[in-house]
């Protein structure tokens, strides 16, 4: 049986801050958990004086107190600042200008990441915790997020990815006073040890060759050199710019996304049966089993019912057939990009709750802070990417094993 922990705090102090007091208050607005705080942070501002007295010419001394009130995740405490006769003292803890409490600007982002809205948050903080702070106040905090999406977007990238999916969705966004549909692009790679990392975000209105070219620039100027295998949605111009820019490419229409395409032209009654005869083709052996595949589905009875799946099937070939060049356990992973579908998931559910955005910066705030929060969520690498590895260090050689390095 597991011995218990000793507690950081011994039970003989908790017994002595709890003499006298009703312990199931503790927790409330002005109870002992915000004494605790109080006493905690005075103590550590009076330190810092006493280190920056330390360092001054011997004229400067204490001046008293001054009192400031700060917001906190429980409530608000009012504490007595120390002040020295030179004004010269800039706490560290709670700087001079500083309203909230360390700590609290982070519940404030972790609520808007999770989709609520600037006035849904200050009703919440208001409903749960008794504190009156503005919209405009929440919608500081999250502000200074753009300063971090620009850091984000510009940081060095690894100088190989063996995979790098490429997905979109649609947002409606405000702009020039109509709310208008643009579309959320987002680079997913797959590092050589399998761990998965978000490349960027990008929104755009209109999306074309020269879009891409510049995404894929974009990338190149970042520091990847090579993209063993990218995994496409079938948009238009696409493989033309990955390749432009990253010669030796290999470039794959996502399968979930060419059978998702697929079953709009299905009704729901059959989409059942039209999913399970798909399977055949991409699940065949090599390209030739594929086509034949592929034929047989056309002259049979749901290809005849639904002629337009044939049709979308065969545009996309080119795409579709570099597939059938990977063993089992990678075409796996490109064809049950559960990554990226879950991370879809997460970002649809989000902008769903918003309904529509005031602008692109609100959209890229919110999009960003849902993406690393998810980011920081991915641990473990897909399981079949041990065996996946030992494939891609046979099919591309050094070009694999250079990312290893």
């Amino acid at each position: 049986m597991p011995r218990r922990k000793e507690p950081r705090i011994p039970d003989a102090i908790l017994d002595q801050l709890l003499a006298g007091a009703d312990a199931k208050t503790a927790f409330d607005p002005n109870g002992l958990l915000d004494d605790l705080k109080k006493a905690l942070a005075e103590r550590v501002l009076n330190a810092e004086m006493d280190h920056h007295l330390a360092g001054e010419a011997p004229g400067n001394r204490r001046n008293g107190y001054g009192r400031k009130t700060v917001v906190t995740d429980t409530g608000q405490i009012e504490l007595e600042v120390p002040r020295d006769r030179q004004a010269s003292f800039d706490p560290q803890l709670i700087a001079k200008y500083q309203r909230r409490f360390p700590g609290f600007d982070d519940k404030i982002i972790s609520m808007y990441a999770r989709g609520m809205s600037t006035r849904e948050i200050v009703g919440h903080l208001r409903d749960l915790y008794g504190i009156e702070v503005s919209p405009d106040l929440i919608s500081a905090v999250t502000d200074a997020v753009l300063e971090e999406v620009a850091a984000w977007q510009a940081r060095p990238l690894e100088a190989t990815y063996p995979l790098v999916f490429f997905d979109a969705l649609r947002v409606k966004i405000r702009d020039e006073g109509l709310v208008r549909n643009k579309a959320v692009h987002i680079a997913l790679g797959v590092r050589a040890d399998g761990a998965k990392e978000i490349l960027g975000l990008w929104l755009e209105q209109n999306e074309g060759a020269k879009f891409w070219l510049r995404v894929m620039n974009e990338l190149k100027n970042r520091g990847v050199e090579d993209v063993l295998v990218a995994v496409v949605d079938g948009l238009k111009g696409f493989p033309d710019a990955i390749t432009a820019v990253f010669p030796q490419a290999t470039v794959q229409t996502c399968i979930v996304h060419l059978l998702r395409h697929s079953l709009d032209f299905v009704s729901w009654k059959d989409r059942k049966p039209v999913a399970a005869a798909l399977k055949d083709i991409y699940r065949a052996v090599d390209a030739a089993a594929a086509e034949a595949a592929l034929a047989a589905f056309e002259d049979g009875l749901w290809g005849k019912k639904y002629p337009a799946i044939g049709h979308s099937w065969r545009r996309a070939w080119s795409e579709v057939t570099p597939f059938y060049a990977f063993p089992g356990d990678v075409r796996r992973i490109l064809y049950t990009t559960n990554a990226i579908e879950a991370l879809n998931s997460k970002l649809r559910r989000a902008v769903r709750a918003r309904g529509h955005f005031p602008s692109d910066e609100a959209a890229t705030k919110l999009l960003f802070l849902v993406l690393n929060r998810s980011e920081k969520e991915w641990i473990m690498p897909p399981r079949e990417w041990c065996m996946a590895k030992a494939q891609f260090a046979v099919l591309f050689g050094e070009r694999f094993t250079r990312a290893m390095a």
